[in-house]
């Protein structure tokens, strides 16, 4: 009885399992749709005509695809500028604004991604190695974001000597998809015995 239990509970972990991308991808879909559905509730509240708020929905999605179309382009867009120009007249606001845009453009801009280094880290304890993002170096110091599994966005940051650190061939987006994951993508398994001469 308590096999036949086990492995029903076996079959249920694996079911889990299997769902999870699926259920991340809706959640993914069904953030996105809400989204455009609260920009398209918010504009028809300005006014009950149909016509207006498409048009205001086209204008706005046209506006978002030349912000981004100026920034693929001309590595800047003037709207951005303008917005940025306030903001930064704006106490705390300011400060608030321009750590978020450091953190994205961290992990979306292709140059940003491509100086970030990726290194292992002993943690809660000795012979315990997670991946952590390198975000700034002082001298012989590093600033690391240590990632948490499923979600690399949410973590916590460490300061730490770099004789504390072993050095990852893996790329930003290798740890990432490692993360996510939770250790079943890992590209890398040579590393493995560079952790072990570490310890």
């Amino acid at each position: 009885m308590f096999q036949v239990i086990k492995q029903l509970f076996k079959y249920f972990l694996l079911g889990v399992l299997a769902v999870i991308p699926v259920l991340i991808t809706i959640q993914i879909v069904l953030f996105t749709k809400e989204l455009l559905t609260d920009l398209i509730v918010s504009l028809y509240g300005y006014s009950a005509s149909y016509s207006f708020t498409t048009s205001l929905l086209v204008l706005s999605i046209a506006l978002l695809t030349y912000i981004g179309y100026s920034i693929t382009r001309y590595r800047r867009s003037i709207i951005i500028s303008a917005i940025d120009a306030v903001i930064e007249k704006i106490p705390l606001l300011n400060t608030v604004y321009r750590v978020s845009k450091k953190v994205i453009a961290m992990f979306t801009t292709a140059e940003e991604a491509a100086k970030r280094e990726v290194v292992y880290v002993e943690y809660p304890k000795e012979e315990v190695w997670v991946p952590a993002y390198v975000t700034n170096k002082i001298d012989d110091t590093y600033i690391l974001f240590v990632p948490t599994s499923p979600n690399p966005t949410s973590g916590f940051t460490v300061i730490v000597h770099e004789s504390k650190v072993v050095h990852s061939d893996l790329s930003i987006e290798e740890a990432a998809s490692f993360i996510i994951s939770i250790g079943a993508d890992y590209p890398r398994p040579e590393e493995v015995k560079r952790l072990k001469l570490h310890s």
